[in-house]
């Protein structure tokens, strides 16, 4: 046995810790938060053309208004507007024609009602 291999054979290898520098943690987090930033890119590329459509909306004279009273609700409002008509069904046609997220309304802000609901009155 030759010197070299005697000593390679009695002295344990040495375990190096990895070490990272400011400068490598700073890479790091940049690659790794890379991939939400392109994600992020590409969904206010893509959603802005959703906003700026060229659609018309409603024709005009497609709709009226009412006013939301203090304690009026769409179930109200709907058996209100259209007293022969199913009322979920002029609940649905309100909150799609609005745009409403939610079935909250504040009193005195302005509901369109479909034309189709309002010429049944």
């Amino acid at each position: 046995m030759t010197t070299i291999e005697f000593a390679a054979r009695t002295m344990p290898a040495r375990h190096t810790r990895l070490r990272i520098t400011r400068r490598g943690r700073r890479a790091l987090a940049v690659l790794a938060s890379l991939p939400a930033v392109v994600a992020l890119s590409i969904a206010v590329v893509s959603g802005g053309a959703a906003l700026a459509s060229g659609e018309a909306g409603a024709p005009a004279g497609g709709f009226q208004t009412v006013t939301v009273l203090p304690g009026d609700s769409l179930w109200s409002i709907a058996e209100d507007v259209a007293p022969a008509a199913d009322p979920r069904d002029v609940v649905d046609a309100i909150v799609r024609l609005n745009a409403l997220g939610s079935s909250e309304l504040a009193a005195g802000s302005t509901l369109a009602i479909p034309a189709e609901y309002v010429d049944a009155r």
